[in-house]
């Protein structure tokens, strides 16, 4: 009986032992933990961002876009009959992606002056009031050409010079 009671001292010894050596190792897992993370958000904050600069650096700079000038165009708007004729001055330039398009499409430029005119002639000067009918214009120019040029893709009509007179 003496050695269960001292077998039972031995294990209530043990038991007590072995939480204080569980929490001891909790915390040792947490402090590991945490000089782990602070390692790495160091590294993150400190380290990192110099790379990115020199990987920003090394990356080819986008090509610029080409333009192309379409002949200045000069047209009478329609109006109604017994109305002062107005007439509408245009110079435009198309924007393209590569620099090699240019040459690809010169030799259509005709075609594209031709679509813009007919298009322009039936406009009445009602139709070109204020950015709304100038940015009206520029979408339906750009669609227009796109289908006279295909398959090169003009990026934009961009206006230089808009006159209502």
């Amino acid at each position: 009986m003496a050695e269960n009671e001292e077998g039972g001292a031995a294990t209530d010894g043990a038991e007590a032992a072995a939480p204080k050596n569980k929490l001891k190792l909790i915390i040792m897992a947490v402090g590991l933990l945490a000089v782990l993370g602070g390692g790495a958000a160091t590294w993150f904050f400190f380290f990192r961002h110099g790379d990115d600069e020199h990987h920003a650096e090394a990356a080819p700079a986008p090509k610029p876009p080409a333009f192309v000038d379409v002949p200045d165009m000069m047209v009478n708007l329609a109006g109604a009959p017994g109305e002062r004729v107005q007439y509408l001055r245009l110079k435009i330039v198309l924007e393209l992606k590569e620099e090699k398009q240019i040459e690809a499409i010169k030799p259509t430029m005709p075609r594209v002056t031709d679509i813009f005119q007919t298009y322009v002639r039936e406009l009445r000067p009602s139709d070109l009031n204020g950015s709304a009918g100038i940015f009206r214009l520029k979408e339906e120019l750009t669609k227009r050409v796109n289908a006279a040029v295909a398959p090169i893709q003009v990026s934009a009509v961009l206006f230089k010079e808009v006159v209502v007179q």
